[in-house]
């Protein structure tokens, strides 16, 4: 292990942030490459830049995925303290898994731009702020977290780009999630649109068998509609890819997969790699990666990780942190990696004027490896869930404040009942493979849980216990008394939820603009914290869908 010169260290960064740096370009895409704004090809040559958070091992955790996050941007000192390092690694971006959008990035995005250093942001949060891949969902409140994490980013001039989804499809029995994945890159994509942001749309996928990654890949880029538009397609892939183990070689490695990509559409990048199963990792994929061999197909890639990372095939890491934060400890993965990356000379070919405009094909068939639907879901509707709520018979009023502990097993119960009473919950399910998706799936889940109160106090004849569910529902004395009139007034609250249309950022933290929103009319907290302590909520309804399609179908008139 190396010790590294505090002093140095120090000096470098104060050398940063006390030069006049020009402004850090622009980085574009034209056909399926990335340029700079002089027209330079550009290569990412990355790090994984996220402290671990804490990591649970359960059988229902195989990937060993943190349920807690620690922003890395948002902590100016360590962000002073790693930047000497980052730069002898030679890296021209870092990738963030989890940021705040509650807190202060200034300090960490000022001093990487300085630097030209790019920053690529995942929009999801552990747990419950992202796409779940087991029962996934477009809602209200994680439209919200998006926008306001674009929004805490977007006066930095070095957002390269932001991922909307991480590994969300893993086997070809889960593609039908990729739906989802496809839904929440178009609605962010309008977002950026919107607020005439140069920032790509990005999806960073596992790596798995050809018969459902191409498709995943192509359908991702692909356009529904057959009109070459790219309002529902990526900019950037990413490969998660630790093929490359040892020393080992172009063929032996990496040919498959560019033979598999070969045709892709839009920008691609390994957005990570670094395999740890045969140490020592010499990096010597660096040199493949980042050739003429692979630059026709590959926009370089990140290095897994920074900071050290328990996973299920081992510890990863290039550094170690002293424990009171003021050290840097580099390894050999450390040494390697830099003189990879100081070697590496991709080539500047093909010039932006060749590299030819964007095509989006038509999307993949369905077929037994790849299930997902071309019809996606609709943009969340905070107006309309907010409405819905303001009418429905039964309000979820929650007992104490840690209702994310029990939300979910409220709303499996509550379909159980419904079911049992002739219904279904079938409004608040979706289906990523047949393309149908219930009027109120798209809603926050406790607008979700107030429906459910709802149709069994209706289904009841009004009997106000019917409401309580342990005393965290109340009867709205403001709504409809009778059925009829209560599924009139919901389907007129419901009549614009169906289609799409460009978002806009909640307000005052609390709730939502007409387009989009986090808690519909609760008003609880829509933040990051709120996200992750509804963590076993949406968890939770992956046993209400079974329900719900099993139960006697239901639909809003």
């Amino acid at each position: 292990m190396l010790k590294a010169s505090s002093l140095a260290a120090g000096l470098a960064v104060a050398g940063i942030l006390l030069s006049g740096v020009d402004a850090i370009s622009k980085v574009t895409r034209s056909g399926r490459y990335l340029y700079t704004a002089d027209g330079n090809r550009f290569y990412i040559k990355g790090v994984a830049y996220q402290e671990q958070g804490n990591v649970v091992a359960d059988p229902n955790n195989p990937f060993l995925e943190p349920s807690t996050f620690i922003d890395p941007l948002a902590n100016g000192t360590a962000c002073q303290r790693d930047l000497p390092y980052l730069q002898q690694l030679g890296v021209n971006a870092i990738r963030a898994y989890s940021v705040n959008s509650s807190l202060n990035h200034d300090s960490c995005m000022q001093m990487f731009s300085n630097a030209g250093i790019y920053a690529i942001i995942d929009l999801s949060l552990p747990v419950n702020g992202s796409l779940d891949r087991d029962s996934p969902s477009w809602t209200t409140n994680l439209l919200d977290l998006y926008i306001e994490t674009i929004d805490a980013f977007s006066k930095y001039d070095n957002v390269l780009a932001y991922n909307v989804g991480n590994e969300v499809v893993i086997a070809p029995n889960g593609t039908y999630a990729a739906a989802y994945v496809k839904a929440a890159a178009r609605d962010v994509k309008a977002y950026l649109n919107s607020k005439s942001s140069s920032a790509l749309v990005g999806y960073a996928s596992i790596d798995g068998d050809a018969s459902w990654l191409d498709p995943l890949a192509n359908y991702l880029s692909c356009d529904p509609s057959g009109s070459n538009s790219g309002a529902t397609a990526i900019d950037l892939y990413g490969l998660n890819n630790y093929q490359w183990c040892g020393d080992s070689t172009f063929e032996a490695s990496y040919a498959d997969v560019e033979g598999q990509f070969a045709g892709y559409n839009v920008a691609a990048y390994f957005s990570e790699f670094g395999c740890i199963t045969s140490p020592p990792r010499l990096f010597t994929e660096v040199g493949a990666l980042l050739s003429s061999q692979m630059s026709p197909v590959w926009s370089g890639g990140v290095a897994f990780s920074y900071f050290p990372a328990e996973s299920a095939q081992g510890q990863f890491g290039m550094v170690t942190i002293s424990p009171d934060g003021s050290t840097v400890t580099v390894s050999s993965d450390f040494t390697n990696l830099k003189t990879q990356y100081g070697e590496a000379a991709p080539p500047n070919t093909p010039s932006q004027g060749s590299a030819g405009s964007a095509t989006y094909p038509a999307c993949p068939q369905q077929n037994s490896s790849f299930i997902a639907s071309s019809t996606l879901p609709p943009t969340p509707n905070l107006a309309a869930c907010t409405c819905l709520e303001n009418n429905l018979s039964c309000q979820f009023t929650p007992t104490n404040s840690n209702y994310s502990s029990y939300l979910g097993t409220l709303l499996n119960y509550g379909c159980s009942l419904i079911g049992q009473a002739g219904g279904s919950c079938n409004a608040i399910a979706g289906n990523g493979t047949t393309g149908q998706y219930g009027a109120v799936s798209g809603c926050d889940p406790t607008v979700m849980l107030s429906y459910v109160m709802s149709e069994y106090y209706l289904a009841t004849n009004n009997n106000p216990q019917s409401c309580s569910f342990g005393g965290n529902g109340t009867v709205n004395s403001k709504a409809p008394s009778n059925a009829g009139a209560a599924n009139t007034a919901a389907s007129s609250c419901l009549a614009s939820a169906t289609g799409t249309f460009v978002p806009t950022a909640p307000t005052g933290g609390s709730g939502g603009s007409s387009g989009s929103g986090s808690q519909g009319g609760s008003g609880s907290p829509n933040s990051a914290s709120m996200v992750l302590a509804e963590a076993k909520v949406l968890l939770g309804m992956g046993v209400l869908f079974v329900v719900g399609v099993a139960s006697g179908m239901w639909t809003l008139a």
